[in-house]
């Protein structure tokens, strides 16, 4: 059963942060559009938002989060471990920037997003961090 686990894990993570990564590339469009006033472009990327956040994203976050306990319940070692409480703290900074993709998606719903599209690059790049750290934890387990 554990490969199993891990294997779907594994999926769920790919697929949580190719989310992570367009949904804020998504904003950087959006924002860019809002500028020059292009009520159309504004209109489609509301709706593209949207379904990626309730389609892809967060039924992704939650398939990560439920198998990784999984994989905890049959290692519980591995909570003694340095590198998974780094890890552990890592991702509850994504399932928090998670949520802050909420708070602007909605924002840009109701047309009260401030934020430039050089503040949307930016942001889009914090979840590259998580990745690259969280895949050297894991592989690596270096302390």
């Amino acid at each position: 059963m554990y490969p199993w686990i891990k294997a779907l894990h594994l999926v769920a993570v790919v697929t949580w942060f190719a989310a992570l990564f367009y949904l804020p590339r998504l904003y950087v469009y959006h924002a860019m559009a809002r500028d020059r006033g292009e009520r159309q472009a504004i209109d489609y990327f509301t709706v593209m938002e949207r379904k990626l956040y309730r389609g892809i994203m967060t039924p992704s976050m939650i398939a990560v989060l439920a198998l990784g306990g999984g994989l905890l319940y049959l290692n519980p070692a591995w909570l003694g471990q340095g590198w998974m409480h780094v890890k552990l703290a890592l991702v509850v900074a994504l399932v928090a920037y998670h949520h802050v993709c909420l708070v602007y998606l909605k924002q840009f719903a109701a047309a009260r997003c401030t934020r430039t599209h050089r503040y949307f690059r930016v942001f889009n790049e914090l979840p590259v961090l998580a990745l690259v750290a969280i895949v050297i934890l894991a592989v690596l387990k270096p302390f």
